[in-house]
């Protein structure tokens, strides 16, 4: 579960933000806070993995609370000022999110964090030594499916629509294969044609210009031999 608070002096920026991320089922809410003061005396004692931030807030602005945090968890900014985008992303946040925003912006933000490597709070929720796996929300059919990463083989481009096929199932997407490479972790997914990507860990043999992945053949495209090159060398 992802323990997160909302820290923004506008209610209705609470309302939106919660409703949500109660669409979620690894979303745990933990707190309103209506200025930074609260947030910091919140964090004094709790630990969460993810902060929903605004900037434009009275006694102390977001940006000036977030640099007070000597080990601070995740950030999504959610604000109306696009000017700050850049500090912002200077200060590692995960996403910068321009009010007003819909619900698919949100979980592409969302996904970011979901998906990050094992190397913060998030993922220190763990029992008996096993890790929880990371996971990613894709639209299908105006319905929301979580999918394990681990368990994503390929990732095929269809037209307008991307395939993630995993060793269960197929989801089908109308999402650009662009587009959902930018969610998933570089280190794991590997883009070996214009149309292809695939899990390393599920490489079973590179014969010329294909992959084999189970029973499935993928082509390497003349543009991404290097990608190649790079995972044999």
């Amino acid at each position: 579960m992802i323990k997160y608070i909302i820290v923004d002096d506008e209610h209705i920026a609470h309302d939106i933000i919660k409703g949500y991320c109660d669409l979620l089922p690894t979303m745990e809410f933990k707190k309103h806070c209506y200025d930074a003061i609260e947030a910091l005396e919140y964090l004094n004692k709790h630990q969460v993995d993810l902060i929903f931030l605004d900037l434009n807030m009275p006694k102390l602005k977001g940006f000036e609370f977030l640099k007070t945090l000597t080990s601070p968890p995740k950030v999504i900014v959610t604000t109306a000022y696009k000017e700050f985008a850049l500090e912002g992303y200077e200060l590692n946040i995960v996403d910068y999110l321009l009010k007003p925003f819909g619900f698919e912006r949100f979980l592409k933000a969302v996904n970011k964090v979901i998906g990050t490597p094992q190397n913060t709070q998030i993922q220190n929720v763990q029992k008996n030594n096993t890790e929880t796996p990371s996971s990613i929300f894709l639209r299908s059919n105006k319905k929301y499916i979580q999918v394990t990463l681990n368990t994503i083989q390929y990732i095929e481009a269809a037209g307008n629509y991307t395939k993630i096929v995993t060793t269960n199932n197929t989801v089908t997407i109308r999402e650009k294969i662009s587009d959902v490479l930018q969610s998933l972790p570089e280190s794991d997914f590997l883009q070996v044609h214009k149309s292809f990507a695939v899990t390393k860990r599920y490489i079973n043999s590179i014969e010329g210009n294909r992959i084999l992945i189970g029973d499935h053949v993928i082509p390497i495209g003349k543009m991404y031999k290097m990608n190649i090159d790079k995972l044999l060398s």
